[in-house]
């Protein structure tokens, strides 16, 4: 009897309202959707680096209603019905189940490998990732597992989740995988240099492959609310948006790591080394540009997301290791150290580097005070 390949998707979840990179990045155009890199957005170079390995109709793309336009008009080769609209934004493992709902909507009592990815991640080794994917799904597709992809750890990073490798097992030719050991979220910085020394770790980057069986067991065994409304929810993307929005409120707000992957006992993960960076903080940004004599870094890409003038060189005397985001006026800084200094239209950000993580709570305070336009 002849076995049917299975069939092979991707969901890029692109919901996330960016808010450590503010002002540049706000509710109605959120980092995935600015150019931060290249000319092309997070959004694009996501979408962009899966060709060859799949084609628009096996990409899809879960964003919250108010983005469908803007995911519309950036990516014109995306069927419009790949756009999943998340009711509202739970987190990461209601995201996934909405995925899969919508994918037994669409293709029913068919099973597939789905790929889940961020949109807004920087790789610059394309035909690796492409490659390591690759054997990820043929992996996911060959056994009942989870498997998640890794990073080899340059610094003690305390912004990334970790990975504890344990057995190593081989697969197709010379690559390997590791069975996951445990996952550790955020460490401080002892842990993070502790991991260092000791070896055998690696970050999580966030992205996920696996069958949709798989996928639904492990829902059904760690997640069993999200395994019970999965019926429902598949029957309601068919229906009024009302009732899928509410079926979707009705999951936990919690995500993939917390409540699926940690808990597994099937876990396995590829080490991918295909220059990944999460480009989550501006510092993160700026090790993707040239630093001066004084280790200062001027952003050149982010401005033009608004179609802002050209970017003004800027004025740094005495000044060290600052990062200047500019919107076509000239910035001057004199004397001054360990900055972020971003100037938008309306919004001027000046930051202690290593304090972005701390960005929402200018955002809560801008809530507070009903200042919504800033937002």
């Amino acid at each position: 009897m002849e076995v049917v390949p299975l069939r092979q998707v991707a969901a890029i979840m692109a919901g996330g309202r960016g808010e450590r990179f503010w002002p540049l990045s706000r509710q109605s155009c959120p980092k995935q959707f600015l150019p931060l890199i290249s000319e092309k957005t997070m959004l694009q170079e996501t979408v962009g680096r899966l060709a060859p390995l799949l084609g628009p109709e096996d990409i899809y793309v879960v964003t919250g209603a108010q983005y469908a336009t803007r995911v519309a008009e950036q990516l014109p080769d995306l069927p419009r019905e790949n756009i999943i609209l998340e009711p509202e934004g739970r987190d990461t493992a209601p995201c996934i189940a909405l995925t899969a709902a919508y994918l037994a909507h669409r293709y029913p009592g068919e099973d597939a490998v789905l790929a889940v990815l961020p949109a807004d991640h920087l790789i610059t080794k394309p035909d690796l990732f492409r490659q390591i994917l690759a054997g990820a799904f043929a992996l996911a597709a060959a056994e009942p597992v989870l498997v998640t992809i890794g990073m080899s750890p340059s610094r003690p990073e305390t912004g990334y989740g970790y990975i504890k490798c344990g057995e190593k097992v081989p697969w197709s030719g010379r690559h390997f995988v590791y069975r996951v050991q445990r996952f550790t979220e955020k460490p401080d910085r002892a842990a993070a240099e502790a991991f260092l020394k000791e070896g055998g770790y690696l970050w999580n980057s966030g992205m996920f492959v696996w069958r949709l069986s798989t996928l639904r067991e492990a829902f059904q065994r760690h997640l069993p609310e999200v395994a019970a409304a999965l019926p429902t929810l598949t029957a309601a993307c068919g229906g009024p948006a009302e009732a899928l929005a509410a079926t979707f409120h009705s999951l936990p707000r919690i995500s993939i790591d917390y409540g699926v992957m940690e808990k597994a006992d099937n876990v396995y993960v590829i080490p991918g080394d295909f220059g990944w960076d999460d480009v989550g903080t501006w510092s993160a940004l700026a090790r993707l540009f040239t630093a001066d004599a004084d280790e200062n870094v001027t952003i050149v890409n982010a401005p033009a997301a608004h179609g802002a003038a050209a970017v003004q060189e800027p004025i740094l005397l005495g000044s060290k290791r600052c990062v200047v985001s500019g919107n076509g006026r000239l910035v001057a800084a004199l004397g001054v150290e360990d900055l972020i200094i971003v100037d938008t239209d309306d919004a001027l950000l000046i930051c202690r580097r290593g304090q972005e993580q701390n960005l929402k709570s200018v955002l809560e305070q801008l809530r507070r005070d009903h200042r919504t336009a800033y937002l």
